[in-house]
């Protein structure tokens, strides 16, 4: 496939877990890996160099540097053979993880960073840059499995189309099966009009469960020819969409999911399903925006 993979790091457990994921999502696309680090302080005008004072390798400047060189390190010895390159790019990891998108294939992150507080489950880069990267975004919560699945979730949104298209290329590449899952219930199901207009607007839960059905297979329709040699197990489920998801991340080794479905409110950049998997699920997730990504 070629092209760049981005990994974000800042010294934590979780980013250099990230690194290591990243380079093997780069040896599998046969893509370069840029290991960046956002380096805010100069922005703020602190000194970043050795104290007058202190060893010459002091200083936040080599702190930067050594971190760096531990996650390129990781990164190597995760995926050999991958070119691995990295930057120290001055501004805050937001701003410049969103910039680094707009070039790349992936961008990869951990949960959760050096920032933030104690006991959130999820950082918020990681929430950022679902809601805003212009190109899918692999959030490294657990250690993948590498025998399970991967999942994507369907609703039969347009937004959820390309997330159909990146689980089927992800699944080809790690020589996968993929679960294409679909849940519902009598409250987010659209009802089909009576055949008979002098009916009541309902339908038995039998009816609605084969209409479920028959979108499931209409969203996959269009992106099966593209990938004939990944085996597709369609499966709808009435229940609640969030508790589904993370329970079928218990036995997968990605889950893949839009930014935006069916539901929630017009203009939220990333919808609630789309966040309970960044703070519950039990496996790697990667969520894809709509079509105005290029990639």
């Amino acid at each position: 496939m070629g092209g760049l993979v981005i990994v974000g790091v800042d010294g934590s457990a979780a980013s250099l877990a990230a690194a290591e994921a990243a380079a093997r999502e780069a040896r599998l696309r046969r893509a370069g890996l840029r290991v960046v680090h956002a380096f805010l302080w100069p922005a703020l005008h602190v000194p970043v160099g050795p104290s007058p004072l202190g060893p010459p390798e002091g200083g936040i400047r080599n702190m930067v540097e050594r971190l760096l060189a531990e996650a390129v390190e990781r990164a190597r010895a995760a995926a050999p053979g991958v070119e691995v390159s990295h930057a120290v790019m001055t501004g805050d990891p937001l701003t410049v993880l969103e910039a680094q998108s707009r070039s790349a294939q992936l961008v990869v992150v951990g949960s959760r960073g050096m920032g933030g507080f104690v006991g959130l489950v999820v950082g918020s880069t990681a929430v950022h840059l679902a809601a805003h990267a212009r190109c899918p975004v692999l959030v490294v919560r657990e250690e993948a499995r590498s025998d399970g699945p991967v999942v994507v979730g369907v609703d039969g949104s347009a937004a959820g189309d390309r997330a159909v298209d990146f689980a089927l290329t992800e699944a080809e590449l790690r020589g996968s099966p993929l679960v294409a899952l679909h849940a519902w219930t009598t409250w987010n199901a659209p009802l089909p009009a009576p055949q008979d207009p002098s009916e009541p607007y309902a339908s038995p839960a039998g009816e609605l469960g084969k209409e479920e059905e028959r979108l499931l297979s209409e969203a996959l329709a269009g992106h099966r020819e593209r990938h004939p040699d990944v085996v597709v197990e369609h499966r709808v489920v009435h229940g609640r969409t969030r508790e589904t998801m993370i329970g079928a991340s218990r036995t997968a080794q990605l889950i893949v999911v839009g930014a935006r479905g069916r539901g929630g409110f017009a203009g939220l950049l990333l919808g609630s399903v789309s966040q309970s998997l960044l703070h519950h699920a039990h496996c790697p997730v990667a969520v894809v925006r709509g079509t105005d990504a290029p990639h």
